[in-house]
């Protein structure tokens, strides 16, 4: 029997403008139906993201699937809140459909910073010391009643042979542009790798947006959408994707993380920045060099 998750097809997105979210809020809320409605610039794949006012942000499911994701916040993102060292996103308030938009929503407070790149950290032994600290600390809470792996994040926390498919066709496409050889020996290493089954909290999508930074420093963390309870091992694709050499080596350390946990992380950031190279074939921007750059680091880096 396959117990490899089936992915489904593409989410069918929904758009959504500032005036529309406006209204959603008049509806619903008004006793914030005065404040003004902008939209965040660079506000997410998942969710359509606005300020409200000065203090507050929606966040609008882009898609069904993603909407499935709104209720586990609400229920686990206040409990999971006070026992972690960095803050979170904690939700105000849940919207409804309306205003021609399909979907649950939400009200968040909002969280100064500045989403975390290599570049803008300022000490990166110290950065790796803050989040090891935080992905310890989301670890140590207990998971018997948290959300297994499903729809609502695609099924982070469960095998990585979800999106085996993804990074064989990723091969396939960069094959004369890359070496694919070792690509294939630490995919095939990281899918070998066994997890021992217990359950614990992970984000699921610790990536540089969703790191904040103040002063250069990790100020916290947010956009838990992926979150849930099973593997952890896809919260370390950040050690290749972020964290420099000596940060990686100190991340791993401070967790306690056996050869086959890190094996699996590297797989998911294989996956990952496998696609991203393949979209971004003889492109040159940041993000496509940023990419290539990552795989050099996973494809090279033996610790």
């Amino acid at each position: 029997m396959n117990d490899v998750p089936d992915l489904g097809p593409m989410p069918q997105r929904v758009t959504a403008s500032a005036e529309q979210a406006g209204r959603l809020v008049a509806e619903q809320f008004p006793r914030w139906a005065a404040l003004p409605v902008t939209a965040v610039e660079n506000g997410g794949w998942d969710n359509r993201t606005f300020r409200l006012g000065d203090d507050m942000l929606l966040r609008l499911p882009s898609a069904e699937e993603y909407a499935l994701a709104v209720e586990k916040e609400h229920r686990w993102l206040p409990e999971l809140a006070p026992a972690l060292p960095l803050p979170i996103p904690v939700p105000l308030a849940k919207g409804s459909p309306g205003a021609t938009y399909p979907f649950a929503w939400s009200v968040y407070g909002w969280i100064d910073g500045t989403p975390a790149t290599f570049e803008s950290v300022v000490d990166p032994i110290r950065f790796a010391e803050g989040l090891a600290e935080f992905v310890a600390a989301l670890q140590g809470i207990d998971a018997s009643e948290g959300p297994q792996p499903g729809k609502h994040n695609w099924f982070r926390g469960a095998t990585l042979r979800t999106y085996e498919a993804q990074a064989l066709r990723a091969l396939d496409e960069l094959r004369g542009h890359i070496d694919v050889a070792p690509a294939h020996q630490l995919w095939t290493q990281a899918l070998e790798a066994r997890w021992d089954g217990t359950d614990v909290w992970f984000h699921g999508d610790l990536a540089k947006g969703n790191l904040l930074l103040e002063d250069g420093q990790l100020a916290a963390v947010i956009d838990f959408g992926t979150c849930g309870v099973g593997d952890p091992a896809c919260d370390l694709a950040i050690a290749w994707t972020l964290l420099s050499a000596d940060g990686r080596d100190l991340f791993r350390k401070r967790l306690g993380i056996d050869d086959a946990t890190w094996a699996r992380g590297r797989g998911w950031a294989l996956w990952k920045t496998l696609v991203s190279c393949a979209n971004s074939v003889g492109e040159d921007g940041a993000d496509a060099r940023d990419a290539r750059r990552v795989l050099s680091v996973i494809l090279t880096d033996r610790g």
